[in-house]
């Protein structure tokens, strides 16, 4: 019999509210956290708009000495990863040998420390030689942020860095939840980082003519999943980290649990490398695969946590596959809410993201809304809880991701009563 899996540890740095109790009350509030880009000059370029996590202080993370060496997705990842610790009543440094033998840390990030190697090359073709990294290197390498947290918190179990684009977290969870039902491991720190605001990469997404360049103006009404008029995501940052444990084992230390991890699903269209077949087929057989090995059926599904990310194709095709995988019916009747209105596309993230919303909706009884949402668009016709947020029992979730590369991942959680 598979053990089970719960969380009992979380942890937020996001745009719309740093720490669990203000990423909390920014997501029931509908408060977006979406401002014109500050982390660089982009009053030359059309897209000047970002989910930054404002008022962070990255020296409160890593010392100044060593901020050089180390990407900004670093001290997002480990102020995450410290409240989930924290709020699951673990001090790594006090856990005997053999429990950090059996904690291991999977993460899951899209970018990693690309930002980190933009500035590296930038530094190269000035022929600024002195001011780069001797850590470039090792640090642009993408499973090194697992091991600056393993290294931190003295954690041996298994660390390793999942990088699927935007399903890299949910995946990462995924991975997770195998280790520790196999009984590999007893404890992941699992979850996602990114930071992916650089001028190199914005310049990158402008040429996909995937961003948004209608709201330069109005900021907070740039991510609009579902509307109209939407016509393309906003790049974000930012990181959410969780605890996630075997069930006894929490039991045994009376642990408080979250919620518990029943299932997952992947699967891939092997179709392109950007565009989604407008079937939906494959994303709705993901969600049909987390949702058997939770042993749930359709009508027990309470809330969907969208990837919505305002993009034309992914809207129209995620609603398309939520009516396949849950019926037509029923999927009109279950609220779903998409993050991204909020906090914008924060990359192979956004999977952690979304459990984040989905663990606040549980705890909380309320289900956070979808803003910017004036206008749905005929061809997006469910429930996405529009503008204000709607009080409802959420005993099981599904949270959805769907990624670049034709790749589809989704979760069940399952409320602890």
């Amino acid at each position: 019999m598979k053990r089970r899996v719960v969380i009992t540890g979380m942890g937020a740095v996001s745009p719309n509210g740093v720490g669990n109790a203000a990423f909390s009350q920014g997501a029931l509030a509908g408060r977006s956290g979406v401002r014109r880009i500050s982390h660089f000059d982009a009053a030359e370029i059309p897209v000047q708009i970002a989910g930054e996590v404002r008022g962070f202080d990255e020296l409160a993370w890593v010392e100044k000495r060593e901020r050089k060496h180390v990407s900004r997705v670093l001290p997002l990842a480990l102020a995450a990863a410290t409240e989930a610790l924290q709020t699951a009543g673990f001090d790594p440094s006090s856990l005997p040998l053999e429990e950090k033998r059996r904690f291991g840390v999977i993460l899951g990030s899209g970018g990693g420390s690309q930002e980190f190697t933009e500035e590296q090359y930038r530094l190269f073709f000035h022929q600024q030689y002195k001011s780069m990294s001797l850590f470039c290197v090792p640090t642009g390498v993408m499973g090194t942020l697992s091991s600056e947290l393993s290294v931190r918190f003295g954690l041996r179990g298994a660390s390793h860095v999942i990088t699927t684009g935007c399903t890299s977290s949910t995946d990462a969870f995924g991975y997770s939840l195998r280790q520790i039902q196999s009984g590999r491991l007893d404890m992941v720190l699992s979850g996602g980082a990114d930071a992916p605001i650089a001028l190199g990469i914005v310049k990158g997404f402008i040429l996909m003519k995937i961003l948004t360049d209608s709201w330069n103006v109005s900021p907070e009404r740039g991510s609009r999943p579902f509307s109209v008029d939407r016509d393309g995501f906003v790049l974000a940052e930012g990181a959410w980290m969780f605890v996630l444990e075997e069930y006894e084992h929490a039991r045994a230390r009376g642990a408080n649990m979250l919620a518990e991890v029943r299932g997952y699903g992947s699967t891939c269209e092997a179709f392109h490398r950007v565009r989604l077949q407008e079937c939906g087929e494959e994303p709705a057989r993901a969600i049909g695969l987390a949702m058997k090995e939770a042993g749930i059926g359709p009508a027990d599904v309470h809330y969907v946590n969208l990837h919505g990310t305002s993009t034309q194709l992914n809207d129209r095709i995620e609603t398309r596959a939520l009516k396949l995988a849950l019926g037509d019916e029923r999927a009109r009747q279950v609220p779903m809410s998409a993050l991204k209105s909020q906090i914008g596309h924060p990359q192979g993230a956004c999977g952690a993201a979304g459990v984040a919303a989905t663990i606040v909706a549980m705890q909380s009884g309320q289900i956070p809304p979808t803003i910017n949402l004036e206008n749905p668009d005929p061809e997006c016709d469910l429930d996405y809880v529009p503008e204000v947020g709607r009080q409802k029992d959420v005993e099981h979730a599904v949270c959805n991701c769907i990624a670049f590369g034709s790749k589809n991942s989704a979760l069940v959680l399952r409320k602890i009563a």
